[in-house]
């Protein structure tokens, strides 16, 4: 039985193709203007490769931002109940997990079948998501995916930048590049304070020792070795953190499949 999962994300959209609990296939591409064309479009890149066409999968679920607008699918479930199931099937001990997304930033607890149990959201300012960064991407002339390992580079330390807003956190970024901050202290100062925001929710919602992020954040080494340090633990993290709520839905779908 192979089954489906897709997650339709503000920024990017990911598939996952998976048959008896092994994945077969994966893709993700950038979110388009239309999202049920972007669905197509992650799934047909995720389906060619294996020789597959939608008629082959028994049974899709979506999730995510668009993923009411996902044509072809049979249930849609959130991206929160899909991270956890995604993340727990991956790092069975974990408890807490991190998303960050484009529009949102979530703390997750979950008990050991991926359950969630308690949550906290942060999807009133973009300070705590990926648009913070893509921000400050754009301004500093950066590409946003050498932030991270950039921020750990610096010559005098994190420069202050603002945690509450990202419009003041951009303003605090123009205002330091003329007074001539090096670049690397200003993304040093980014990430400390995009940090400062995620561990105020990741508080909120209860730390266990069993820590894992999931997402594109996962990928910026600057905040992961941050919180980290901050938080005193080791974060568990995937191969393709950015998948992880694809994941959760093809899971879910292969669950719903077999009643």
């Amino acid at each position: 039985m192979i089954v489906a999962g897709i997650d339709i994300g503000s920024s990017t959209a990911k598939a996952v193709i998976i048959k008896d609990h092994s994945v077969l296939s994966t893709a993700i591409i950038p979110t388009g203007s239309n999202s049920a064309d972007t669905a197509m479009k992650v799934m047909d890149r995720a389906l060619t490769p294996m020789g597959l066409s939608l008629n082959d999968m028994a049974y899709i679920v979506s999730t995510g931002y668009g993923r009411i607008k996902v044509p072809f699918t049979k249930k849609n479930i959130t991206e929160i109940s899909c991270h956890a199931r995604g993340i727990s099937s991956v790092f069975p001990t974990v408890r807490t997990i991190l998303d960050m997304g484009g529009q949102d930033c979530k703390a997750i607890q979950c008990d050991g079948n991926g359950k969630v149990q308690n949550f906290v959201m942060n999807d009133k300012c973009a300070a705590g998501t990926g648009r913070y960064l893509e921000r400050i991407s754009k301004t500093l002339d950066v590409a946003i995916e050498d932030i991270g390992d950039l921020s750990l580079l610096t010559k005098e330390g994190p420069a202050t930048i603002s945690s509450f807003c990202a419009v003041f956190a951009q303003g605090d970024v123009i205002t330091l590049l003329r007074k001539g901050t090096y670049v690397n202290d200003i993304l040093a100062g980014v990430c400390e304070a995009l940090t400062e925001r995620i561990q105020r929710l990741i508080k909120q919602v209860g730390m266990t020792k069993d820590f894992a992020i999931s997402g594109g954040i996962a990928k910026n080494k600057g905040v992961v070795s941050r919180l980290e340090r901050n938080l005193e633990v080791k974060a568990h993290i995937a191969p393709e953190p950015q998948i992880i709520g694809a994941l959760g839905a093809a899971l879910f779908a292969e669950e719903l499949a077999g009643k």
